[in-house]
C-alpha cells in the first residue's frame, strides 16, 4: 500500500515521494524572465523534500501572462532563467516540472497587492484580452474581450508546441497544461465563456476541441518517455457552467490523446458560484477519486491538503496518486520533513539532500536543539 512518502513512477520519471509543490504565480518576473528569486524559491522546496516542483504557470505568449510581472517561455531570452530553475530543482533531488498556460480573459492585471484589478488595453502594462467569445469575465475584469479567430486559435496551438520544445531544452522532465481557473483552456470548456457557433463551441465535444488540438501539438514535440499531464477546470459551481460529469468524460477523451495524469481542479469561470466548499478539508479529493476510478488514469489534486495526516490518508486509501500543495509550500519550505516527523516516519531527514542529512543525523543534540517544533503527541523529534 502506498503512502505519502512512497515513490511514484510515471513513464520514465520516478518521484521520490507523492508531494508536489503546486504552480503559484509570484509576480516577480521582468520581461517574462525568471531570476535568482525563482531559483531560491524552487531550489529551497526541492531541498526541503518535495518530490515534484513546479514554478508558476509559464505563459506561452506575452498576452498569456496574468501581468507583466509573470513568467513566460515565448522568447529564447527567457530560457536561461528557466534552465537554472530546472537545474537547481534536479540537483536538490526533485523532478523539475513546468506548467504551460494562457490566461485568456483573466490577464492584463495589476499585482494582487496593488488591487488585482484589470488594466485597460492601452495601459503601458495592459493588453487587449482575447477569449473564445467576446464575453468579459465580469467583476473586476471590466474591459471588452475580443473573440479569437480560428487562425488565432491555431497560432496559440503552435505557441504551445514551441513552448514545450523550449521547456524540454531547458531540462524540465514533466509538463502540465493549465486548462483550469478561468484561464483560456477553462473558458473554452465552459458554456459560461464559450458561446461560439463554430467547431470550437456548442456541444461539449466541440468545447473540448481546443484542449485536444493544443495537447496534440505538444504531444508531437514532447517525448513519450516524459509525463504529459493536464490541470482541468472540472466544475464551475454554477448551473450554466462546466459540470463535473462533463469533466469526467473530458479526461477520458484526453487519455485517448496521450494524457498521462489528470490534475483535477476548479473551473473558476465566474464569481457567481454556489455552495463552493472552499473551507472544507480536501474537498476536491472525492471528485478526483471518481476520475481515477472511472477513467483509469492517475490523478493529482490540490485544495486544503496541508494537514499531513489528511495528505497521507488520501494516498493510503488510493483516492489520488499525488498531493499538490500551494500555500503550505510557501509557508514551510520543509513541509515534507515536517510531515514525515508528524507521521512518525522512521527517518524524516532522509528526504533532504544527502549532505544536509548527514550533518543533521551525525551531530545530534538535545531534543529540540535543531530548531524544529515539538512533534505532536510528544514523540521523539528524530
Amino acid at each position: 500500500m502506498p503512502d505519502l512518502f512512497s515513490p511514484f513512477t510515471l513513464k520514465d520519471v520516478t518521484l521520490r515521494n507523492r508531494i508536489v509543490m503546486s504552480p503559484m504565480t509570484m509576480y516577480r518576473s521582468t520581461d517574462g524572465k525568471m531570476s535568482d528569486f525563482h531559483i531560491m524559491l524552487m531550489g529551497s522546496r526541492a531541498a526541503g523534500g518535495f518530490g515534484l516542483v513546479f514554478p508558476e504557470q509559464i505563459a506561452i505568449l506575452p498576452e498569456g501572462r496574468t501581468s507583466t510581472g509573470c513568467a513566460g517561455i515565448y522568447d529564447d531570452a527567457q530560457m536561461e532563467g528557466l534552465s537554472r530553475v530546472a537545474a537547481i530543482i534536479k540537483d536538490m533531488g526533485a523532478v523539475p516540472a513546468i506548467q504551460l498556460g494562457h490566461t485568456g480573459r483573466k490577464g492584463s492585471e495589476k499585482k494582487p497587492w496593488h488591487g488585482k484589478t484589470q488594466l485597460a488595453p492601452d495601459d503601458p502594462d495592459g493588453w487587449q484580452l482575447k477569449a473564445p467569445s467576446p464575453i468579459s469575465y465580469g467583476g473586476r475584469y471590466t474591459y471588452p474581450v475580443q473573440e479569437l479567430t480560428v487562425d488565432e486559435i491555431q497560432d496559440i496551438h503552435r505557441a504551445y508546441a514551441r513552448a514545450a520544445q523550449r521547456a524540454l531544452d531547458c531540462g524540465f522532465e514533466w509538463l502540465e497544461m493549465h486548462f483550469a481557473h478561468g484561464y483560456l483552456g477553462a473558458s473554452f470548456f465552459s458554456p459560461l465563456a464559450n458561446q461560439r457557433t463554430d467547431a470550437y463551441g456548442g456541444s461539449v465535444e466541440n468545447r473540448l476541441r481546443f484542449h485536444r488540438e493544443a495537447f496534440d501539438a505538444v504531444r508531437a514535440v514532447w517525448p513519450e518517455r516524459l509525463p504529459l499531464t493536464m490541470r482541468l477546470g472540472s466544475d464551475d459551481f454554477n448551473e450554466a457552467g462546466t459540470q463535473f460529469d462533463d469533466a469526467v468524460w473530458a479526461v477520458g477523451q484526453m487519455k485517448q490523446h496521450g494524457l498521462d495524469l489528470a490534475d483535477i481542479s476548479l473551473g473558476l469561470n465566474t464569481d457567481a458560484m454556489k455552495d463552493v466548499p472552499f473551507t472544507e478539508i480536501a474537498f476536491m479529493v472525492d471528485r478526483a477519486a471518481r476520475v481515477r476510478r472511472e477513467v483509469g488514469i492517475p490523478v493529482g489534486v490540490s485544495w486544503n491538503l496541508g494537514i499531513p495526516a489528511v495528505a497521507d490518508r488520501v494516498i493510503r486509501e488510493q483516492l489520488v496518486d499525488l498531493v499538490f500543495l500551494g500555500r503550505p509550500a510557501l509557508a514551510n519550505p520543509h513541509w515534507p520533513v515536517w510531515a514525515a516527523r508528524e507521521l512518525a516516519h522512521n527517518d524524516p531527514f532522509s528526504l533532504i539532500p544527502e549532505d544536509w542529512h548527514w550533518w543533521i543525523r551525525s551531530r545530534p543534540g538535545p531534543d529540540g536543539s535543531l530548531g524544529w517544533p515539538a512533534v505532536a503527541g510528544g514523540r521523539s523529534s528524530g
